[in-house]
């Protein structure tokens, strides 16, 4: 997520973070998961998130896991935020 600043912007509300958190401490990790679980949840916003960082694929209402080719639900039984 290069430039979130261009992102919010331009008035879409759709965002797009490839490894938002990739080079960050836990602290400002946990910082871009509740501003982007904000963004979603009080503003409106579809967040899509690729990652390998487990703590912040499971802030997600909904997980999709690529493995063997094939693109899986990865949490069926949990709760979606309202």
């Amino acid at each position: 997520m290069p430039n979130p600043g261009r992102s919010l912007a331009s008035n879409a509300k759709i965002i797009l973070g490839d490894e938002p958190t990739g080079n960050l401490d836990g602290a400002n990790t946990q910082n871009i998961i509740d501003i982007l679980c904000s963004l979603a949840h009080e503003k409106g916003y579809c967040v899509i998130i690729v990652t390998h960082d487990m703590e912040v694929a499971e802030a997600a209402d909904e997980a999709l896991r690529m493995r063997d080719g094939e693109l899986r639900l990865d949490n069926p039984t949990k709760q979606m935020h309202k």
